[in-house]
């Protein structure tokens, strides 16, 4: 069965693979790129990078409504257990753990976690994913630029998965380079255009890819999907 990969807008993504659906980041509700909705979209894992409204999201709701298992920090998990999700799975930066649809590692990020409340929420972290039909797909999450994406990559990246905002990310020129230092094979990008203020231009962005690195750009519009190889 192939892993397909859907963009639901700003950082929120549904990966689908050996027929286990995975939710990432589910920012829904007062997402204006938002192509699905807290009470129809379907999840068996939810995955969340940092603790941030636009990321954490829906969170709650969808796996109240589902019963999937959230993975994300320790600080967030037992948050989000006080708030009455009963399945949960809390990790730290650089462990990793075995699900069913694979293995997933917690890499550095370089951002903000706090929560909706206000609450401490964790050191905020990126994805790498190692699936079981062999793919490995690296979420960036929100970050900025650092060196140890060399390290990351050196695990292997079939799909990077990169912020290109500005402002509250890393922008185009970093992401650059961190396609530079990841090498992977795919690269797409993600949070940007939701707001005025992390607008881009995905095209141009992608033009640039092909032209400095070696990586091939995939640029989605909302509710679009991809196959991942």
């Amino acid at each position: 069965m192939s892993t397909k990969l859907t963009w639901l807008g700003h950082s929120c993504l549904l990966l689908e693979t050996d027929g286990v659906r995975i939710l990432i980041d589910p920012f829904l509700t007062g997402n204006p790129m938002a192509t699905t909705t807290a009470d129809a979209v379907a999840a068996d894992f939810i995955l969340v990078t940092h603790g941030h409204s636009d990321h954490l999201g829906d969170t709650i709701a969808i796996a109240l409504r589902t019963g999937a298992t959230v993975v994300s920090n320790y600080e967030i998990v037992t948050w989000l257990m006080n708030q009455g999700v009963a399945k949960a799975h809390p990790m730290s930066i650089g462990g990793s753990h075995l699900f069913p649809f694979g293995k997933l590692k917690l890499t550095q990020a370089i951002h903000g976690s706090a929560l909706p409340d206000g609450s401490y929420g964790g050191n905020p972290a990126g994805l790498h994913l190692f699936l079981k039909d062999g793919l490995r797909i690296y979420d960036a999450g929100d970050t900025g630029l650092f060196g140890d994406m060399k390290f990351i990559g050196e695990d292997g990246i079939d799909l990077a998965i990169l912020p290109i905002g500005d402002n509250f990310t890393m922008g185009p020129d970093d992401s650059i380079k961190a396609v530079k230092l990841l090498q992977p094979k795919t690269v797409m990008p993600i949070h940007y255009g939701t707001f005025d203020l992390i607008a881009q231009d995905a095209q141009a962005w992608a033009s640039r890819v092909k032209a400095e690195t070696t990586a091939r750009p995939v640029v989605l519009e909302p509710g679009q999907c991809v196959a991942v190889d």
